[in-house]
């Protein structure tokens, strides 16, 4: 009979994906404070990594966002295929700077440009905002110059604004004439825009769907009234529309809205948010001027640094191309009739829920999700006629018990003491999720009356995010 000798096994190497190399993983915490040594499992840093963003929460029941929380299956392809790409780069990704220029005229066309406007791609709405601010900026600058008058004193007049605008005043050195909310007037009117503009106004700027509550603020009467205001003293205001979430609304689910686009003349610029009901991925913005001189040519940067001349106007620089083609990807597969129909059902799932809260005992409907009132989004407040044994804050933190994200937070001015509460309704909001809400609102009222909930310390020294 042979004798056989076993041969000796090698020893795992440390890349190994060893039953040693796991329980490593398993049994030490990721680094958190010093840069790592050595390599790790890949395959073993996905699973921790992916476990805890569990964490996080589930994006599906976060009411709080504006921003899309579904993208379909192609788009999930296509960001693959532009992962590395530059969007900056127009010389070796031309097809990608093409499809940009694409979804420009798209916009040019559904906001009733007159002729050639110009735009670009932005991060999102917020430096979108920003270019806006600037053009308005640099065209007040050189009519003042032109003049012989100052230009220390710039200002902007506007509603209550999301933060990017308090960002670009304070950035831009801009005095800041926010118009706060009264309890008889949410929104700002022509009379309140009157009493603030003067010559150094470089712009007025009306929202189209307010972070606040969601109603759309009439563009047209403000414009009407800067036009009379122009023909008794000559002064010459112009209009930036912010419509971050209500440029990828108002054209589809109420088209036959007073103008509040580029067919008002005064309209100099718009800027819109494509990740939010333009229902292209996290990372997208637009704006647009109505012709190319509203966009001084000092501010476009003619770039060669990667080839060829490509004129830029933006703060970021190098960024992701696959935002921009998904967007273009959702122009052309909904059209106008699918975004009618996406957004024309989110508007009747919110006003099925605020039929439903409505309801509720002491529960006072702002803003119902109404297509030709504001955004798809419900907005309500409590009566202050009896003691119910519980605040919106603690309704908010009750629900989240369930997962969902409701916020409960203040309006502004008048208002300020207030709290008020908001759920937006997007794409994957679906009428059975909005059942599922209303059942945990109604269960989470109920415990409270059988367990009123304790004093609440003041909003502000509360440690939670702004939803705003």
């Amino acid at each position: 009979m042979p004798i056989h000798r076993s041969s000796s096994p090698a020893a795992p190497s440390p890349a190994d994906n060893s039953d040693a190399a796991m329980v490593a993983l398993l049994t030490r915490p990721l680094p958190r404070d010093q840069f790592p040594v050595q390599p790790s499992q890949p395959d073993m840093v996905f699973q921790i990594l992916s476990e805890e963003l569990l964490l996080d929460g589930n994006s599906k029941q976060n009411l709080a966002t504006f921003c899309q929380t579904w993208e379909s299956p192609q788009v999930h392809q296509l960001m693959d295929l532009a992962i590395d790409k530059n969007l900056i780069d127009k010389d070796e990704y031309p097809q990608t700077a093409e499809i940009e220029r694409r979804c420009v005229n798209l916009l040019a066309d559904l906001w009733n440009a007159p002729g050639e406007a110009v735009g670009c791609s932005t991060v999102g709405s917020s430096e979108a905002s920003m270019l806006g601010g600037m053009a308005a900026k640099w065209r007040w600058r050189a009519r003042q110059q032109a003049a012989g008058k100052p230009t220390d004193r710039p200002n902007m007049v506007c509603g209550s604004v999301q933060i990017c605008w308090k960002k670009f005043a304070r950035y831009w050195d801009i005095e800041l004439r926010e118009i706060e909310m009264t309890s008889d007037r949410l929104c700002i009117t022509p009379e309140s825009v009157l009493e603030q503009v003067d010559e150094n106004t470089i712009f007025v700027v009306p929202t189209l769907g307010v972070t606040y509550h969601g109603l759309y603020e009439d563009v047209a009467a403000i414009s009407r009234a800067l036009d009379d205001l122009q023909a008794r003293t000559g002064l010459d205001v112009p209009i930036h529309v912010d419509a971050a979430s209500g440029g990828f609304l108002a054209p589809f689910t109420s088209p036959d809205r007073t103008p509040w686009d580029f067919r008002l003349e005064r309209v100099k610029s718009i800027n819109a948010s494509g990740h939010k009901f333009g229902m292209a991925p996290l990372g997208v913005g637009w704006v647009l001027w109505r012709e190319p001189q509203d966009l001084p040519d000092d501010l476009v940067f003619h770039v060669s640094y990667l080839g060829g001349d490509m004129p830029t106007f933006q703060i970021n620089f190098s960024r992701p191309a696959g935002q921009v083609i998904a967007q273009y990807y959702d122009f052309v597969r909904f059209g106008r009739a699918g975004y009618a129909a996406v957004h024309g059902s989110c508007h009747a799932i919110a006003q099925a829920c605020a039929a439903e809260i409505a309801k509720l005992d002491g529960f006072s409907i702002i803003h119902d999700g109404n297509a030709d009132r504001g955004i798809p989004a419900v907005v309500w407040t409590l009566t202050d006629d009896a003691d119910r044994g519980f605040t919106l804050y603690d309704l908010a933190d009750r629900l989240r018990m369930r997962g969902w994200q409701v916020p409960a937070y203040p309006f502004t001015g008048e208002l300020a003491g207030t709290a008020f509460q908001r759920i937006l309704v997007k794409r994957d909001f679906t009428r059975e999720m909005a059942d599922l809400l209303l059942a945990d609102i109604h269960q989470a009222v109920a415990h409270f009356q059988e367990h009123p909930a304790a004093p609440r310390q003041p909003p502000a020294e509360r440690a939670s995010y702004n939803h705003l």
